[in-house]
C-alpha cells in the first residue's frame, strides 16, 4: 500500500481514530460534553478531508475499497448525518442518569461501517462494513436498558440481522462458486457471459439480504417495532445513515448487473418497489404513533428510490443521489423534532402528544411541518424536486406502471402527513394531558433550523447540489 492509498483512506482513518480517542477519554475521564466535542471534531475533520482526497480519485485501494467521487459524495452525507445525530443526542441524554459516553463511540463505529459500505468494491469489505454498522446499531437501539421496549427492539433487530447475514453469506458463496471472485468488477464481468441458475439464485439471496437492511416490502416487518423502541436520535440515524449507505451500495453494485438485461431481477425489483410504495403508505394510514408513521413512511420512500434505481442510467442515478440528500435532511429534521421533545424515559411519539404543539413550541411545529411537507412532496421543499427527478427518470425509461403507482402512493401519503400537521395546529382539548416542556438545547435549535433552510433552499434552487451530483454520477457511469 502506497502513501497515496493511505491518504485516500484518510476520512475512514480519521473516524476510526476518533472512535478510539473517545473510548479512551471515557475510560479515564467520564464527561458527556468532552465526548461530544471529540466526536464532533472527528466527524468535522473527516468531512473537511474529503476535498483533499478528491484529487487522488478514482483510486482502487487493494481490491476491497474504491475511493472515487461517488464514494466521497456519500461519505460526506454520512459524516454530516453523524454530526447532526451527535448534536441531537447530547440534548437528549443531557438529563439522563446513565453513562452516555459510550453511545458516541457506537455512533462513530456506525459511521465508519456506513462509510466503508459506500466505498466497497468487494464482497469482503461489503460484509465487514455492513456488520460494523449493524453491531453498533444493536447496542444503540437497546442503549437505554431501563426500557423494556428498547431491549425488545434491539433483540428483534439482532435476530433479523442475523438472518440477513445468513442470506448474504450464502448468496456470496453461490456467486463465488459460479464466478470464482468476490470483487464486484469480476462478478459483473463473469455475469455478462450468460445466464446461470446458480448465479441468479445467489443474486436473489443477496437481494433478500439487502431488502432486509433497507426495510422494503416484504422484508419490512422489523421496521415499525425497531423505530418505535429505539431512542429517538438512534431512530433518525437508522432511518438515514443506515438505509442511505445500503442504497448507495445497491446502486453501485446492481446497476451494472441490471444493465446485463436480467429480466428476472428487473421484475423482482419492480414488485418490491410497487409493494413498498403502496404497502408503506397504506399501513401508515392506520397508525397513531408518530414514530411508526415515519417508519412506514420510510418504507414508501425506499420504494420511490427503487423507481429511480430501475430507471438506471445517468438520469436515474442523479435522481437517487438528489433524493437521498433530500431524504437525509428531511428524516433527520423530522426525528430531530421528536428527539428534542423527548427524554430517554418519555418519548414524544403519541399523535396526541403533538396536539397544539404550535401553541406551545411554534418554531418546532413549523420545522416539523416543513419536514412533513417535504416527505409529502409539496412545494416549495426538496422532497418535491426529488420526486420530479424520479418521475423524469421514470419517463425517460418508460416505467409507466411504476410512475402511476408512485403518484397514487404519494397522494395517499399526503393524508397522514397532513393529519400530523393539522394535529399540531389544532388547539389542545381540555382532557389532553400535555407533555412536560423539556428544555430546548441551543445546538439542536440551530441544527433543526439549518435543516429547514436546506429543505426549502433545495426546493427553490437545487442547482448547486445538482452540479455536485452530476460530477459524482459521471464517475459511476
Amino acid at each position: 500500500m502506497t502513501s497515496a492509498d493511505i491518504l485516500s483512506l484518510l476520512p475512514l482513518l480519521v473516524v476510526a481514530t476518533t472512535g478510539v480517542v473517545v473510548m479512551l477519554a471515557a475510560a479515564f475521564y467520564r464527561n458527556h460534553r468532552l465526548s461530544l466535542i471529540l466526536t464532533l471534531a472527528g466527524l468535522l475533520t473527516a468531512f473537511i478531508s474529503l476535498p483533499f482526497v478528491s484529487p487522488l480519485t478514482p483510486r482502487q485501494v487493494t481490491s476491497l475499497v474504491l475511493v472515487d467521487g461517488y464514494a466521497l459524495f456519500y461519505m460526506g452525507l454520512i459524516f454530516a448525518a453523524g454530526f447532526i445525530v451527535a448534536l441531537l443526542t447530547y440534548g437528549y441524554l443531557e438529563q439522563w442518569d446513565g453513562n452516555p459516553e459510550e453511545l458516541y463511540v457506537l455512533l462513530l463505529l456506525a459511521t465508519l461501517g456506513a462509510a466503508v459500505l459506500v466505498g466497497s468494491s468487494h464482497f469482503a469489505s461489503f460484509f465487514l462494513g455492513l456488520e460494523t454498522l449493524s453491531v453498533a446499531l444493536y447496542a444503540m437501539i437497546a442503549y437505554n436498558r431501563s426500557l423494556r421496549r428498547g431491549i425488545e427492539a434491539g433483540i428483534k433487530y439482532l435476530v433479523l440481522a442475523g438472518v440477513t447475514a445468513a442470506f448474504l453469506l450464502f448468496g456470496m458463496a453461490l456467486v463465488y462458486a459460479e464466478t470464482g471472485t468476490l470483487a464486484f468488477s469480476g462478478v459483473i464481468a463473469v455475469a455478462g457471459g450468460g445466464p446461470s441458475l446458480q448465479l441468479m439464485v445467489g443474486l436473489g439471496m443477496l437481494i433478500v439480504g439487502v431488502g432486509f437492511k433497507l426495510g422494503v416490502v416484504p422484508f419490512h416487518m422489523w421496521t415499525p417495532d425497531v423505530y418505535q423502541g429505539a431512542p429517538a436520535p438512534v431512530t433518525g440515524l437508522l432511518a438515514s445513515m443506515s438505509k442511505g449507505a445500503m442504497f448507495a451500495l445497491l446502486l453501485r453494485y446492481f446497476t451494472p448487473v441490471m444493465a446485463l438485461e436480467r429480466q428476472g431481477l428487473v421484475w423482482v425489483f419492480t414488485a418490491v418497489a410497487v409493494l413498498s410504495m403502496l404497502g408503506g403508505n397504506i399501513l401508515a394510514l392506520t397508525q397513531d404513533n408518530v414514530k411508526r408513521i415515519l417508519a412506514y413512511s420510510s418504507i414508501a420512500h425506499l420504494g420511490y428510490l427503487l423507481v429511480a434505481f430501475l430507471a438506471s442510467g445517468p438520469a436515474g442515478q442523479l435522481a437517487v443521489a438528489f433524493y437521498l440528500v433530500a431524504y437525509f435532511a428531511t428524516t433527520l429534521s423530522a426525528f430531530g423534532v421528536v428527539t428534542v421533545l423527548s427524554t430517554p424515559d418519555d418519548e414524544a411519539e403519541s399523535l396526541r402528544a403533538y396536539q397544539g404543539l404550535y401553541y406551545r413550541r411554534p418554531w418546532l411545529a413549523i420545522i416539523f411541518t416543513i419536514a412533513l411537507l417535504s416527505l409529502a412532496g409539496i412545494p416549495p421543499t426538496a422532497g418535491l424536486v426529488g420526486k420530479i427527478f424520479i418521475a423524469a427518470a421514470g419517463v425517460q425509461a418508460s416505467l409507466w406502471l411504476l410512475l402511476i403507482v408512485l403518484v397514487l402512493a404519494s397522494v395517499i401519503g399526503v393524508f397522514y402527513y397532513m393529519r400530523i400537521v393539522i394535529t399540531m395546529f389544532r388547539r389542545p382539548e381540555a382532557d389532553v394531558v400535555q407533555p412536560s416542556m423539556v428544555r430546548l438545547p441551543r445546538a439542536a435549535s440551530v441544527v433543526l433550523g439549518a435543516l429547514s433552510v436546506i429543505l426549502v433552499g433545495l426546493g427553490i434552487y437545487p442547482v448547486p447540489v445538482m452540479r455536485i451530483i452530476e460530477r459524482t454520477v459521471a464517475r459511476l457511469v
